[in-house]
């Protein structure tokens, strides 16, 4: 259903809409004052001193069920938002209604320390790197700046002696702002929240305007691309630089179909090339905004063709002067394969090869871990340039939408890479919500949003000293969670479509 054809909430579902977003902007409130005493803070915590401020430093197990608590209370208020905006209601929530609620959400984590990841101090201790003149794609935080610099302090060991795995252009702008903030980390960490709110607002510009053009409601997209509780807790508050990523490439899709002239079809390549140069996936987009641009054309081969020469062109001309700009050569080429130094048991051929390795040792056919896993590494690749292929011509005939291609070949990529985060569904999640109404789609989304937001924990890191924390924090942040549902039964929207209640939508 489109935007026109939708009609304004009720009298009724605007007063459930009271209640949601107080509901969530409580939620955000606590899981801000947990996250002093079991968030993600600096190792020298300029709060654990204060008398009242830094109480939850002193109380980490009450401070970690504050945050369990805004982390279920903001999870179930985004789902509660969505019976509200979900396509196919005669009813609809508006755009305006939507960004004002998540603005509402965002407040208290945009000015909490940070949650979920400690990738923010990487941030600050590669730029470091970069502004004192050293190659960041060759030397580590510790061998540049010393194990015992403020920045380097607060990066995780396994990141310490690794190069910097993101692109040259994110690392330039991190010289800027390493000039800027010195080796304050506090001061560091609320400069780099705001670059990445930029690219948050890029993104929430951008989004409704791509929706209208793929015929879905664009409160409907909002809600699942950017009102997201994985875009609250690893962009809001965990500052993934995903932010800047898919908000610049989401604009410079938009700005590139909006106007299709050849300086315009220029200025948006010069755009994705940029979002690639902040982090290599960026660059998939290239290929799919070609796909529109050989649709509009005509949509003959020759038409893909030349689109494809032009884009490929500004591709390689943007990044040959920010390669030369950055002083650093191709370095960054080397280092795609930083972030796979980490094993983890999400991604799952990296699962499925360190089970394959454990066996082998079981077997006695010795140790094959490593074997396996380039094994599966090289598959896993394989699978994402197939996917991709396959989603470019599937787009060129018309038979999908472009950025319904786009996200799924993202999806292909966060699951088939030898690591995955969970802040990797960002990539997908947005073009997705914006290119289909597919509601099998947007249930499945939604439950799988909704779980990996519980997933990861506060701190960023496991418990290794304090683990008989995790029980009891757990346990009073459900009770506590469960006389807030009952505080609010029957006034919120349900969560469960009663029969009749919405017109499913298949497009």
């Amino acid at each position: 259903m489109t935007e026109e054809a939708a009609e304004p909430l009720d009298r009724g579902e605007r007063r459930q809409l009271d209640v949601v977003r107080r509901f969530g902007t409580t939620g955000s409130l606590v899981l801000a004052i947990g996250s002093i005493g079991a968030g993600a803070a600096p190792v020298d915590n300029p709060l654990s001193g204060a008398r009242l401020i830094g109480l939850p430093v002193r109380v980490p197990t009450v401070a970690m069920a504050c945050c369990w608590l805004g982390i279920l209370m903001i999870v179930v208020a985004w789902l509660w938002l969505g019976r509200l905006c979900w396509p196919g209601r005669g009813r609809m929530l508006s755009v305006t209604q939507l960004a004002r609620t998540l603005a509402m959400w965002a407040l208290p984590l945009a000015l909490a320390p940070p949650l979920f990841s400690t990738d923010m101090y990487s941030y600050l201790a590669q730029s470091e790197v970069a502004a004192r003149g050293f190659n960041p794609y060759v030397l580590g935080s510790a061998a540049a700046l010393g194990v015992d610099h403020p920045f380097t302090a607060n990066v995780p060991n396994i990141w310490r002696d690794t190069p910097s795995p993101y692109g040259p252009l994110f690392l330039m702008f991190g010289q800027v702002i390493s000039r800027i903030v010195g080796d304050n980390v506090v001061f560091g960490v609320l400069v780099w929240r705001a670059v990445m709110l930029c690219g948050l607002a890029l993104a929430i510009w951008a989004i409704p305007r791509l929706a209208r053009r793929c015929g879905v409601h664009p409160a409907a997209a909002l809600w699942l691309g950017a009102a997201n509780p994985i875009v609250l807790f690893h962009v809001v508050s965990g500052m993934h630089n995903e932010a800047l990523m898919v908000g610049i490439m989401l604009a410079a899709i938009e700005l590139g179909l909006r106007y299709q002239t050849v300086p315009g079809t220029i200025a948006a390549g010069v755009l994705l090339s940029v979002a690639g140069a902040i982090k290599p996936p960026g660059w998939i987009a290239l290929g799919f905004f070609g796909i529109y641009l050989a649709l509009r054309k005509g949509g003959r081969f020759r038409d893909l063709v030349q689109v494809a020469a032009l884009l490929t062109a500004v591709f390689l001309t943007t990044m040959t002067v920010i390669t030369v700009a950055s002083g650093w050569g191709l370095g960054w080429i080397d280092t795609f394969d930083v972030p796979n130094r980490v094993k983890t048991f999400m991604a799952p051929l990296t699962a499925f090869g360190m089970t394959g390795g454990g066996l082998s040792t079981l077997l006695g056919l010795g140790n094959q871990t490593d074997a396996m896993l380039v094994i599966t590494k090289i598959v896993g690749y394989l699978v994402v340039a197939v996917v991709c292929l396959q989603m470019l011509w599937l787009s060129f005939r018309g038979r999908i939408e472009p950025l319904a291609g786009l996200g799924i070949t993202y999806l292909t990529l966060a699951l088939a890479v030898p690591v995955l985060w969970p802040w990797y569904l960002l990539w997908s999640v947005a073009p997705l919500a914006l290119a289909t109404n597919n509601s099998r789609f947007r249930v499945t989304a939604a439950v799988i949003c909704a779980a990996v937001s519980l997933f990861v924990p506060p701190t960023g890191a496991g418990f290794p000293l304090r683990a008989y924390q995790i029980p009891l924090a757990v346990i009073a942040a459900v009770i506590a969670f469960a006389i807030t549902l009952w505080l609010v039964r029957g006034k919120v929207p349900r969560l469960l479509p009663t029969r009749g209640g919405v017109r499913p939508v298949t497009q």
